[in-house]
């Protein structure tokens, strides 16, 4: 499998590109992983470029959750940008989109 996950620290915020078209169980696993290895101290907000995302199953939303847990309590933001409105459907099912500022 190509790379799930491209990024780069920018002044604080990792920010991420999405490079699947379903974030499920196979892909999430290579998410995790690309994710732990891009992560450094000092990172107090994460953005998600979702232009490529077309679904996302719970072990998707699992690892959202999983990079939401890394960060700071109380002070830290995860942005998800260009989301799909499936995706987003799921994201606000879930009730997600309390604790995900989310933009299309």
């Amino acid at each position: 499998m190509n790379s799930v996950i491209e990024g780069r620290i920018d002044n604080g915020t990792l920010k991420l590109g999405v490079g699947v078209n379903r974030l499920d169980a196979s892909s999430s696993r290579h998410f995790k992983k690309e994710f732990e290895s891009l992560w450094s101290d000092g990172i107090r907000d994460v953005e998600l470029d979702f232009e490529n995302v077309e679904f996302i199953d719970s072990s998707g939303v699992g690892a959202l959750l999983g990079v939401y847990k890394r960060l700071p309590e109380n002070e830290a933001s995860v942005r998800l940008t260009k989301v799909k409105a499936p995706v987003q459907s799921v994201i606000e099912l879930l009730r997600l989109h309390r604790i995900f500022e989310i933009s299309n």
